[in-house]
């Protein structure tokens, strides 16, 4: 048994009951297979092992009073996985799905991408298995408050910079950061995707799905191609699906289908993006209301029948696992040519291996999605420096970065022999320089 192998073989041992952990560091560690045999000393320095450990793992109880008065328990997560290129950095996930297994595979994602970004950063990785739909305002409040009040021990910003995802946005990061500063005494930039009045960054709400069709322009751009004219299917409609759609229609593309967690649509004329966010951002709606407003749509219930869908580009935004095999050689059937994911790891190890094979461009999470906290990382450059960017200068610093790592990760491709595999090639290009770290610093 090699290496790689014989460490996969521990960690499953070790966390036997952790699937979507095990499922990113099988696909992390394979990548690294031509890395791994040509630096011997890394398995003398036991690298791998340290990788896929988290330096740290925080598990707390969060009591809350809902509006009725009952007392509600839930329980909150702060994975700090690896900070030897900067202070841990990485999303608060709020939802019902959220168990160790999840913050884990998150976390040691969040690593490469924030490696791949070329900034100062570490990766780490939050949450709670608390749902915010439906509930009130003050019911997010009382929560919020609750879970910073054991958090704020663990977190800082030369330590860990949380920031948001799934199910914490904008009114989310308020609280928890009114919190932060009521308890610690300071205003600083403790957490990243704050409000503009209070310290935020400009392009950081539109910054993922706008980075992901960066990377997506720039792969077509190196084959002579463009956006223009193309038909995408964006799953999803939350803020990554509903900026993807807006950039990649602003240069061209027809974007035909999105979806919720009930059901998607399909307009065959390409999707009103003015009535979803109003569906979706100022109603707080679901998206079969699009087809009661829209004649030209259809709405279907159920998720996966969207792939189905013919289209030449699909961006997958919504959340882990949901591109399957099976829904990947549907896509492949019905003609798509490059798929980019805007979620995290939303396609599963078969589907991937389908794209792989059937010669779709593939651009993984890890690079194709880094447009976020690279732009989080913006902010905490701005909050240092006490500093406001205008929109236009933090976007061109956002699609800078994403065409470097497009390159890089070609670049390290090519460099280990799997040219086009940018599976590989991201997995590559950010472990690199954060072994080239963990080799400096020592046995820590």
């Amino acid at each position: 048994m090699d290496y790689v192998e014989s460490v996969l073989e521990e960690l499953k041992a070790k966390d036997p009951n952790e699937p979507e952990f095990h499922q990113a560091a099988t696909e992390i560690l394979r990548g690294l297979r031509p890395v791994v045999e040509k630096h011997p000393e890394y398995e003398r320095a036991a690298l791998l092992e340290r990788f896929v450990e988290p330096e740290r793992v925080v598990m707390f109880r969060v009591p809350w009073v809902d509006d009725g008065g009952k007392v509600r328990v839930n329980r909150g997560y702060r994975v700090q996985f690896n900070s030897a290129i900067g202070p841990y950095k990485g999303g608060l996930r709020f939802h019902p799905s959220v168990n160790l297994s999840i913050i884990k595979f998150l976390g040691l994602e969040q690593i490469l991408k924030n490696s791949l970004s070329g900034l100062p950063i570490g990766g780490g990785k939050g949450g709670a298995d608390f749902d915010p739909k439906g509930k009130s305002d003050g019911e997010v409040m009382r929560f919020c408050q609750s879970f910073m009040t054991e958090l704020y021990r663990h977190i800082g910003q030369d330590t860990d910079v949380p920031a948001g995802d799934i199910g914490v946005g904008g009114r989310e990061i308020g609280y928890l950061f009114g919190q932060y500063k009521r308890i610690a005494n300071e205003h600083v930039g403790v957490l990243t995707g704050r409000g503009l009045s209070y310290g935020g960054s400009l392009a950081r709400t539109e910054a993922t799905g706008y980075g992901l069709v960066y990377m997506v322009e720039e792969a077509l751009k190196c084959r002579g191609d463009g956006l223009k004219g193309k038909t995408l299917i964006v799953s999803g409609s939350g803020n990554v699906a509903i900026y993807a759609v807006e950039k990649a229609q602003s240069l061209g593309a027809k974007v035909v289908a999105m979806y919720d967690s009930n059901g998607y649509i399909y307009d065959k004329k390409g999707i009103d993006l003015a009535v979803i966010k109003q569906i979706k951002e100022v109603e707080r709606g679901r998206i079969k209301e699009y087809a009661e407003r829209v004649k030209t749509a259809e709405y279907h219930e159920g998720c996966r029948g969207i792939w189905a869908i013919p289209c030449d580009i699909a961006l997958p935004c919504a959340t882990q696992n949901e591109i399957d095999g099976e829904s990947a050689k549907l896509l492949v059937k019905n003609g798509v040519k490059l798929v980019g994911e805007g979620a995290n790891m939303p396609t599963t190890l078969d589907g991937i291996a389908v794209f792989q094979r059937a010669g779709v461009v593939f651009l993984p999470a890890k690079a194709a999605n880094a447009g976020g906290v690279a732009t989080s990382a913006l902010e905490m450059a701005q909050s240092s420096s006490r500093l406001f960017w205008p929109f236009e200068e933090v976007d061109a610093k956002l699609k800078n970065i994403m065409i470097n790592i497009y390159h890089n990760m070609d670049r390290a491709a090519e460099e280990y022999g799997v040219k086009g595999d940018y599976v590989a090639g991201a997995n590559i290009a950010g472990f690199m320089k954060v072994a080239s770290a963990m080799m400096s610093q020592g046995i820590v």
